[in-house]
C-alpha cells in the first residue's frame, strides 16, 4: 500500500531524495564547551587537517578569534589557482 502503480509487489520503490542540498557542506566546526562553574574548553577542526584547541578562558575567546580568521586563509574555502600566477 502506497507505492507507485508498476511496481512489483514486495520490490521496494526507489524514491528521489526529498532533501535536496544547495550545494554547500561543512568544512570547520569548532566546538566550545563551557559548563557552569568549569573551565572552558574548545576545539577548532577544518577539513584542511587544522586540528587546534583550547583550555581557559582567554585562550578559548583567543581560539574563536583565530578560528574566525581561518575562514580566510583556509586552502578549503579560497581558490588557489591565482596564486601563483601573481
Amino acid at each position: 500500500m502506497g507505492d507507485p502503480k508498476g511496481v512489483a509487489e514486495g520490490v521496494p520503490a526507489v524514491r528521489p531524495d526529498p532533501r535536496r542540498g544547495d550545494g554547500r557542506y561543512p568544512v570547520a566546526w569548532l566546538h566550545i564547551c563551557a559548563p557552569r562553574g568549569a573551565v572552558p574548553t574548545a576545539t577548532s577542526k577544518c577539513l584542511c587537517g587544522r586540528d587546534r584547541s583550547a583550555v581557559g578562558q582567554a585562550r578559548v575567546v583567543a581560539l574563536i578569534t583565530d578560528h574566525e580568521a581561518h575562514r580566510d586563509t583556509c586552502p578549503l574555502r579560497t581558490p588557489q589557482e591565482g596564486r601563483a600566477a601573481a
